[in-house]
């Protein structure tokens, strides 16, 4: 059986270049996405140091509590 379906890649950006990449097919969910920013966090450094700021839109499981208390964890 093979798998007809999308692949998707998201990435983060700095101002040096990429920090962090994952890709998979299927849809994000709230839990790939945590797996993705767990992976971003350990690329980042707490505020203020450089790479310390995470910037994301108004997506549904950007805002997810999970996410939140990460980012919150990592004073980033």
């Amino acid at each position: 059986t093979t798998y007809r379906g999308h692949a998707w890649a998201i990435k983060a950006l700095s101002l040096d270049g990429i920090l962090h990449v994952s890709i998979i097919e299927g849809s994000f969910t709230t839990s790939r996405f945590a797996d993705f920013i767990e992976g971003l966090l350990d690329n980042m450094n707490p505020f203020p140091g450089p790479n310390s700021v995470v910037v994301m839109d108004n997506c549904r499981i950007h805002k997810s509590d999970l996410i939140l208390e990460m980012i919150q964890e990592r004073y980033v």
